[in-house]
Parts: C-alpha cells; sequence; structure tokens
C-alpha cells in the first residue's frame, strides 16, 4: 500500500518573526528599554535642581522661616530659651511711631535712584552706538559696583570730612569750604544718597546696555534708511524695547531705598537723623538685644517692600513689545 505525499505547503512564518517563528528579540528590548527610560527622563531635571534647590531652602526660605518665628518671641539673641509672646513685638511696633519717621530718610535714596536710572539710561543709549573707546566708557561707568559697600563707605568717609578730599578739591577753585558735609541732616543724607549715585549707576547701566543690544540691527538700519535721528530712534525703539527691563530697574530702586544699610551705617552709623529702618533693626538686635522686636521689624520691612512691588506690577503690568 503506498502512501501518497503531502500536497500541504509548510506554515509560513509571521511577518517580522525569525526562524523559529518568535518575535525579534530586539523589539522586546527596546519596548523594555523605553520603559525603563521614561522615569529615568523625567528625573533627569530634577537631578539638575537638586543642588540650586538644597542652596534656595537653605539659606534663603528656612533663615527667613526662622525670622518669621523668632518675630514671635522674646529672644535675646544669646539665650537658648525663646518664650512665645505672641504679636506684642509687632504691637510695639505699629504703636511707636517714632521707629516709622526713619522712612524719611528713604525719600533721599529714591531721588538719588532716579537720577541714577537717568544717568544709566543716558549713557546706556549713547554707548550702544559705534563710538570710540566706548569699551573704555562701559568698564569705568560699572567699575564702582564692583567695589565692596564697606570700603565705598571708608573711602566717601575720609572725601566728606573737614579738610578732607572735597574741601580741598574746593579750595582749588576759591569755594568756601567751611562746612561739614556729614553734620546736618540734609547735607549728610544728600552726600550719602549721592554716594549711592556713584555705585549703583553702573548695575542700572549694565541691565540697560543689555536690553538695547539685544534689538535688532535691521530695526536701527531701517530708522537711518528713514532719516530718524538719534531722539526719535531712543523714543520708537530703544524705550518700547526696554520697558520689562526699566519696571525691573524701579523695582529695585524702591527696595533698595529702603534697606539701605552699608553706606550710611558705615560713614555715620545712623547719627545727624541718618539712621535707615534696616540700621534701627540691626541695633535692635545687636545693640539692645532685642532679636525677637528686630525680626519683627524684617519681617514688617518684607510685607511693605511686596506690597509696593505687587501694587507696581498693578500699576504698570507688563506689556510683550513685538517690534520685529
Amino acid at each position: 500500500m503506498t502512501r501518497t505525499a503531502s500536497t500541504a505547503s509548510p506554515p509560513t512564518p509571521a511577518a517580522g518573526a525569525g526562524p523559529t517563528g518568535k518575535q525579534p528579540t530586539r523589539h522586546r528590548a527596546r519596548a523594555g528599554a523605553s520603559w525603563r527610560d521614561r522615569p529615568l527622563r523625567k528625573l533627569t531635571p530634577w537631578l539638575f535642581l537638586l543642588a540650586p534647590l538644597a542652596l534656595l531652602i537653605t539659606f534663603t526660605y528656612v533663615p527667613v522661616g526662622n525670622m518669621i518665628y523668632y518675630s514671635f518671641t522674646d529672644w535675646d539673641g544669646v539665650s537658648p530659651t525663646r518664650n512665645y509672646v505672641g504679636t506684642e513685638n509687632y504691637t510695639e511696633i505699629f504703636t511707636r511711631p517714632e521707629l516709622f519717621r526713619v522712612f524719611a530718610v528713604s525719600f533721599y535714596y529714591l531721588a538719588a535712584s532716579v537720577v541714577q536710572i537717568v544717568i544709566a539710561l543716558y549713557f546706556a543709549a549713547v554707548l550702544s552706538f559705534d563710538l570710540r573707546f566706548r569699551n573704555l566708557f562701559k568698564g569705568i561707568l560699572f567699575f564702582p559696583y564692583l567695589i565692596n559697600g564697606v570700603a565705598i563707605g571708608f573711602v566717601f568717609l575720609y572725601f566728606f570730612q573737614d579738610g578732607g578730599t572735597l574741601d580741598s578739591v574746593l579750595s582749588w577753585f576759591g569755594a568756601d569750604t567751611d562746612h561739614a558735609w556729614l553734620g546736618s541732616p540734609e547735607s549728610a543724607n544728600t552726600s550719602m544718597a549721592g554716594v549711592s549715585v556713584w555705585r549703583f549707576t553702573g548695575l542700572n547701566f549694565v541691565l540697560f546696555l543689555g536690553a538695547i543690544q539685544s534689538i535688532p540691527g535691521e530695526l536701527y538700519e531701517a530708522a537711518q534708511l528713514d532719516g530718524a535721528s538719534r531722539w526719535k530712534q531712543f523714543r520708537h525703539i530703544i524705550a518700547p524695547s526696554i520697558r520689562p527691563v526699566l519696571s525691573l530697574s524701579v523695582i529695585l530702586a524702591i527696595s533698595g531705598s529702603l534697606s539701605v544699610f552699608e553706606i550710611p551705617y558705615i560713614m555715620t552709623g545712623g547719627a545727624t537723623e541718618t539712621s535707615t529702618f534696616v540700621i534701627q533693626t540691626v541695633k535692635f538686635a545687636f545693640q539692645f538685644n532685642k532679636t525677637g522686636l528686630a525680626s519683627a521689624c524684617a519681617v514688617v520691612l518684607l510685607a511693605i517692600i511686596l506690597v509696593i512691588t505687587w501694587i507696581q506690577r498693578r500699576l504698570v503690568p507688563d506689556e510683550k513689545v513685538d517690534l520685529v
């Protein structure tokens, strides 16, 4: 009996299957690798942020939290015991008007901030064009900001003293030098506000210059072809472009004028009605050993700055400028 040959064809392997009819292992490996890589990709940005976040929390938020906690105690800064007194420190602050009179000194520095913004904006606009020795002038304007504030205080302390540098220079021109520059409140505050103009103009200058240099050069070329003068280029091109940076400079000026410390503390120590709110706070903490009250003063100052900044942002919101 003969056996008939089977005519059935062998089964065709599935598409993409290997010689054994199984799916290639590389597809499974790729799927497994993507499953393992996805959580790692989500975690990678946080790994880079770990160090700066740790520094920010350690040196900013933790001290602020401790300061708020100390403001509700009667801690003297030395004793290990801290008795909770509630809002007693804040009540003392708001029931003593003389503690807020020192804010009158801030108006001198606020006026000086306006002057330094105007000067910085002028030089930034001028030096943004192609001029000779402009890099030299940039360095001269920015150099005072690099000097330590304590060193500046000592330098100008000798500059304004009786018979000092300023009196010697004025005597060359026959001017009367019989004047105590740091002897009266008006003269002392005006002199130290002038020092702040000399020191911080460079910071505003760099901010404005960076914003101006980010403006596309094609706009200047088109304006020159249309016959626009330098003033019209500043008014219609530069001024609208640097509006966010100008708003930032105003915020820094207001907060800086309220928290002035280094220059008046070094030059006068707060005498002759030159004390600022920060100098007053430092004296509470380290001279009168009232760290709890000083912490409350710092919290009040922080709240005032935040409120003023919020009001300013509401009155002058940022506007998106698209000149191209």
